[in-house]
């Protein structure tokens, strides 16, 4: 098992290598100079070739290519992802910090939303297959899946808030705020786990052990929620972990249009202000969400599910 995990952990470091180079060639592959666009961002009324070179100097882009792409890199280690050009008193870390607790609320809502929906309505699609209550639940979950968040977003602010007056439609506060954003990015997920947990389902009711079952003479609901269930959550195991960053990431539209104060919105509000630094850190943090929570969940799922421990013996 150590090795295992070892092995893992090594392998995601090359990654992550390549994420941050990626990253960096990216950003820099913009054709607007870095120097102008802080110049124009500070509204500095009149912008000349001195006050780029001297803008260059200071943001150190007169250094080689390489050679600034290694400093980054151990200033990222460090946590230092530099100043915001729109403003240079704040640095990107500080600016990431102030926004990521708004997400990071508005994400696990969602997450909580997506495990106590699919669930039980996954559980009972499969219970009841070809039943009304599935025929209805797959039409919900083709027409949920084939709709844009903002849509969806937009067509509940319109009956939620404006028709019926039930909750606000856009800011940040409390709970009531919450609800329609965070719903909003479950959908799709509820929608996919859904499926995902009535397929299962039903591939474990024709295995020999569910035959076993009920030869023996166990109660149906013990064999549906101890046995079939179980089972049935092993494969969700790793795609709930990556569910996780999907979330965080997903939410960057959704707080556009109910303008929630979380990290989405930042980078919305940085690519219009082409604020460099701050995009070059959120990509970062994205990437490195999706391989942190992949190998914790590739770890998980190989310590809890015994069969995979055999296949890698």
């Amino acid at each position: 098992m150590k090795n295992y995990i070892l092995k893992r952990i090594l392998m995601s470091i090359p990654l992550l290598l390549c994420i941050s180079f990626v990253c960096f060639v990216f950003i820099n592959l913009i054709p607007s100079d870095p120097a102008e666009v802080a110049l124009r961002v500070r509204q500095t009324p009149i912008i000349t070739e001195e006050a780029i070179m001297q803008v260059r100097e200071e943001l150190g882009l007169n250094a080689p290519f390489l050679l600034r792409y290694i400093k980054w890199l151990f200033q990222c280690l460090r946590l230092d992802f530099g100043v915001s050009y729109t403003n240079p008193a704040r640095t990107v870390l500080g600016e990431i910090g102030r926004c990521l607790p708004a997400t990071l609320k508005l994400a696990g809502m969602s997450l909580l939303f997506v495990v106590t929906l699919s669930l039980p309505i996954g559980f009972f699609c499969a219970v009841y297959k070809d039943s009304l209550f599935d025929r209805i639940m797959r039409g919900i979950i083709f027409m949920t899946t084939a709709m844009p968040a903002y849509w969806i977003g937009l067509l509940l602010i319109w009956l939620i808030s404006i028709k019926l007056d039930l909750l606000p439609t856009s800011g940040g506060g409390g709970l009531k705020y919450l609800i329609l954003p965070s719903f909003t990015v479950s959908l799709t997920y509820i929608s996919t786990y859904i499926r995902l947990i009535r397929n299962n389902m039903l591939e474990n009711m024709k295995e020999d052990y569910v035959l076993y079952a009920n030869v023996r003479g166990l109660k149906q609901k013990d064999i549906l929620r101890k046995h079939i269930l179980k089972n049935s959550l092993h494969t969700c195991i790793v795609a709930i972990g990556m569910s996780i960053p999907q979330l965080i990431a997903g939410t960057i539209v959704v707080e556009n249009v109910f303008a929630w104060p979380g990290i989405g919105k930042l980078c919305i509000t940085s690519i219009f202000n082409r604020d460099y630094p701050v995009i070059q850190a959120y990509v970062l943090m994205v990437g490195t969400l999706f391989v942190v929570f992949n190998l914790i969940f590739d770890i998980i799922q190989y310590v809890s599910d015994p069969r995979l421990r055999k296949e890698v013996c």
